[in-house]
């Protein structure tokens, strides 16, 4: 399991940034703690399925979202939404959610690994972080983190904040230093083709840079 956002972000700050998975095998789900409090369930609370996740979307957003789970499900596509979510007390989330292909050792498709984002109150000054305050301490580090962040904030249309947020949470998801991280989202940069997705294209990139960061020196 990997780590989720609260033990990134400490106790007491909102939970913006949790991981699923979906098995192929059963079509069986899985939630971090932090999406299942996103849907207003305990940990624990709930066995998520296709049915409980569609039951949340809101209603005008419901169709396209149902037609890409359907060929994430059924075609083992990846899937890649900004759409709103209904939490059980009523409560509207605007949420991002980036999912890529999860192979086993045989490069077998068997499932979606990803993670979501909630964007709901990014635009509220009374909750909205320094960034700038929180790369601090990595002055040497800011420039190449920065420009990974503006590539989060251009392809998935949120703000700084929450760009920084899915590094942080990356970087401790798969125990890589955040400056290596950003290092490999760069460098990857410069590969995309134009005759390929951007927003697939990126999702990928974004979920798999810190395999490329295990290369040998």
């Amino acid at each position: 399991m990997g780590v989720d956002s609260e033990q990134v972000f400490g106790g007491g700050e909102p939970q913006r940034v949790g991981s699923f998975q979906f098995f192929l095998d059963g079509h069986r789900w899985e939630w971090s703690d932090a999406v299942a409090r996103l849907h207003g369930y305990q940990p624990g609370e709930v066995t998520p399925t296709t049915k409980l996740l569609l039951s949340h979307k809101h209603p005008e957003d419901h169709p396209h979202v149902a037609r890409a789970l359907d060929r994430m499900i059924n075609d083992a596509e990846p899937f890649s939404s900004k759409h709103r979510i209904i939490d059980t007390a009523g409560k509207v989330h605007q949420v991002v959610v980036v999912g890529d292909r999860m192979f086993d050792d045989t490069g077998t498709a068997i499932g979606t690994t990803g993670f979501y984002i909630d964007i709901t109150h990014s635009h509220r000054s009374d909750v909205k972080e320094s960034v700038d305050e929180a790369v601090a301490e990595l002055s040497e580090s800011r420039a190449v983190i920065d420009q990974a962040k503006g590539a989060l904030m251009l392809v998935y249309g949120i703000p700084a904040a929450r760009a920084f947020d899915v590094l942080a949470w990356r970087s401790q998801h798969t125990n890589t230093r955040l400056r290596t991280l950003a290092e490999q989202i760069v460098t990857g940069l410069i590969e995309y083709e134009p005759d390929a997705g951007l927003r697939t294209w990126f999702d990928h990139l974004l979920l798999n840079a810190h395999q490329q960061t295990r290369r040998p020196e």
